[in-house]
């Protein structure tokens, strides 16, 4: 018990000490403006900051509530199945390639049913505070869609999985972290082209005055932003947003219709650049490096925490030892998703600045972030320990300062 302990524990420190190391490496290391000190209270009335954490409190928790049910299924599937599960299993083992097909499908089709009562409440809320613009049937649509997606995609994951572990026994990890990186490759590469239409329209961004804009601003940067979209986010959110997104000749720029037709061309302008900082920077391949530095060790730890729950894996192991597989991945995803948002906030705060720079107006910037904020009922400065586990960006109220210190040094 005690050597698989230590072993357990090195793969844990070997996950963190890659974590650690990539983001330190791949940081942008130039460029960034230090925020000026903000009162949310200069920005936003007293109503406004009271409704987004009547929002975003409850969301929040909603959330966390989720990301419990499902662990709590997965670890009771894998460690405390109950009978009629194991004799699904039992069954599943005699025929391995098709019980890890059906496994794998059968652990997305559980988790989105326990999953489900919580999304709804989660929609309805959003539906309440005006900022999801979704229809049930709708919504229903869009979870049906999601679901037949997920499922052929998980139970060839079940099959791809059982065979690396029956092929390479205690060196599964090794071949798995390269599967990993080449999903994380396709994944970018294929979704926008292959998932992202089905569930939005996108249209090339049609000449005139944004568009001249656009190529006025990549001309500036001197770079090659691909296509520039138009999506009608509207249809589902009030929100807005804007996004980069494939690689090669899928890469692109998305902007939300809500955006274009809702900002002012100096916000939209603003927008526009910070995108186009995140390829100037080569944002993506930055993420796709990140993820295969710290691949090789996660993986490990996942194997060691597979182990620990199912047992070592033997060249004849079958679909049963899925649920262990999928519960270990589960957490090593979590905790090396949470380590990469402190790469994710410096690489906005990167873009951030790279977009005051090319444009030159702070108040601009300043009024976006504002704007945004209130349109999608965000936090101005969350919770603190929300912000370092959860947050991907800088807070409003960081990026407000950044414009001020800007526009001061000006």
């Amino acid at each position: 018990m005690s050597r698989h302990r230590s072993r357990l524990s090195l793969a844990l420190v070997a996950t963190a000490a890659a974590a650690g190391v990539a983001t330190f490496l791949l940081r942008p290391r130039g460029g960034l403006i230090d925020a000026a000190a903000v009162d949310p209270t200069a920005y936003f009335s007293a109503a406004e900051l009271q409704r987004a954490n009547d929002f975003r409190d409850p969301q929040r928790l909603i959330g966390l509530a989720s990301i419990g049910v499902s662990g709590v299924t997965l670890a009771v599937l894998s460690l405390r199945p109950p009978a009629a599960v194991r004799r699904l299993m039992t069954r599943a083992d005699r025929r391995p390639w098709l019980g890890a097909a059906g496994v794998g499908a059968g652990l997305a089709l559980v988790l989105t049913a326990v999953g489900l009562p919580l999304s709804a409440v989660a929609h309805q809320r959003a539906v309440d505070v005006g900022l999801s613009t979704r229809s049930w049937p709708g919504w229903v649509g869009d979870v049906g869609l999601s679901t037949a997606i997920e499922l052929p995609l998980a139970a060839g994951g079940g099959v791809l999985a059982l065979a690396l572990v029956r092929r390479f026994r205690r060196r599964w990890w090794l071949p798995a972290a390269g599967v990993i990186v080449a999903l994380g490759v396709a994944s970018v590469f294929l979704v926008p082209i292959l998932v992202e239409p089905l569930f939005n329209k996108f249209e090339p961004l049609p000449g005139g005055p944004l568009r001249t804009e656009v190529v006025r601003l990549a001309d500036r940067a001197g770079i090659d932003v691909g296509e520039v979209f138009r999506v009608d986010a509207s249809k589902r959110t009030t929100g807005a947003n804007a996004y980069v997104g494939g690689l090669g000749s899928t890469k692109r720029v998305v902007l939300y219709d809500n955006l274009i037709e809702d900002f002012s061309p100096d916000q939209v302008r603003s927008v526009v650049a910070h995108e186009m900082g995140h390829v100037k920077h080569g944002d993506l391949r930055r993420g796709l490096l990140w993820l295969a530095i710290v691949a090789l060790p996660a993986a490990l730890l996942v194997q060691r925490l597979t182990e620990r729950m199912a047992g070592p894996p033997e060249r004849d192991s079958g679909p049963s030892v899925l649920p262990a597989l999928a519960l270990s991945l589960a957490l090593v995803s979590f905790a090396v998703g949470c380590a990469g948002n402190v790469l994710s906030r410096r690489v906005e705060a990167s873009a951030d600045a790279f977009a005051l720079r090319i444009t030159g107006e702070p108040a601009a910037f300043i009024a976006l972030e504002r704007r945004l904020a209130t349109s999608n009922v965000a936090q101005p400065k969350p919770p603190a320990l929300t912000q370092l586990l959860f947050g991907t960006h800088p807070t409003t109220v960081e990026r407000i300062g950044v414009g001020e210190a800007f526009a001061r040094s000006r």
